[in-house]
């Protein structure tokens, strides 16, 4: 085909021609800066076991968890979200572990804090890994009780505050938990600890690993009755601006890679920080795929955290946070 002189004046291919020039004109970048690493705490000393399903992912004692904070550290990655495997003789109906003194989780805080003050430590809120029914709320007669749990979840926030906490991160999807949560830390001096919301999360098949690792899998039914619908987009907004309303510093969408459309919805409509949780077993398909020889890893891994990055999360909660540092592939 014959073009004019003055035809294709415009090739994109020119500033994909090398390295140097793509990267010079790449839109989305991804760093440390951006990467919150989750870590499970179970009780003991000197242990650590890896999660059957999360190849490269270990449930630490609280002297492992301190030597892994340090190794990150040392990687520059500085946030952590912390999450406790909690025995069952623990576990109770309203989850009143979750906000004793002397609980693994809040001694796990402690210990991060005390020894990292630099670090940044993300705690979850939500009952059911302390929960003898395994959800988010307090159940009775088979249904989870909203205002009733919100009140185990201030108890929680506020414990968390105690012990040295960030970020607080409420999961559990109840209802007009992040105002209540907000009200309890202002109230009791905490107005400079940070909420960050898990604001679009949806009932999703992909959380299976986190609760093996963590054995908290609800004892019946599901969680569609607080969880979010993944059919639904335009819900998120109702959510999002809620609890914007409410007091939340980051906005939240759980998982991420089937939900890049909720994450961008978010980001066009908040001038709030986005989080995104790139979840257990989109970690785990990923890993069975590269043990399988289908991916390569290293493309694979910087592609899914690229995709997150640029469908608008400023801060991506990922069990790749470590490898992708270690591994030098940002």
């Amino acid at each position: 085909m014959d073009y004019g002189s003055e035809a294709m004046l415009q090739r994109p291919r020119r500033n994909r021609k090398s390295e140097v020039i793509r990267q010079m004109v790449q839109e989305t970048h991804v760093s440390a800066a951006n990467l919150i690493f989750p870590l499970f705490i179970i009780e003991g000393e000197n242990q650590k076991t890896e999660v059957s399903s999360m190849p490269g992912i270990f449930r630490y004692s609280i002297d492992n968890l301190l030597r892994e904070v340090e190794s990150c550290m040392n990687l520059g990655l500085k946030s952590f979200d912390l999450f406790p495997n909690i025995s069952e003789e623990l576990k109770d109906k309203y989850a009143t572990e979750s906000h004793r003194d002397e609980s693994l989780y809040l001694r796990a805080i402690r210990a991060v804090k005390t020894n990292f003050p630099e670090a940044c430590v993300v705690t979850d809120v939500a009952m059911d890994p302390y929960s003898s029914d395994g959800h988010d709320g307090i159940v009775e007669n088979g249904e989870i009780l909203n205002d009733e749990t919100l009140e185990v979840l201030g108890k929680m926030a506020l414990a968390h505050a105690q012990s040295g906490a960030d970020i607080i991160a409420p999961s559990d999807m109840m209802d007009g938990r992040v105002g209540y949560i907000r009200q309890v830390l202002d109230d009791n001096g905490f107005k400079h600890v940070s909420i960050m919301s898990y604001t679009a999360k949806y009932a999703s098949a992909f959380y299976g690993p986190f609760r093996d690792a963590l054995n908290s899998a609800p004892k019946f039914g599901d969680k569609k009755t607080y969880q979010m619908n993944p059919a639904n987009q335009r819900e998120a907004l109702i959510e999002a601006n809620l609890d914007e309303t409410e007091g939340a510093d980051f906005l939240m969408v759980k998982p991420a890679l089937a939900y890049l459309d909720v994450i961008k919805l978010l980001k066009d409509n908040t001038e709030l920080p986005i989080a995104a949780y790139n979840v257990s077993g989109e970690y785990a398909m990923l890993k069975a795929a590269v043990q399988k020889g289908w991916l390569n890893e290293q493309r694979a891994v910087t592609e899914v955290l690229t995709s997150i990055r640029r469908a608008g999360a400023t801060a991506i909660l990922t069990y790749h946070a470590k490898e992708v540092l270690v591994n030098k592939w940002l």
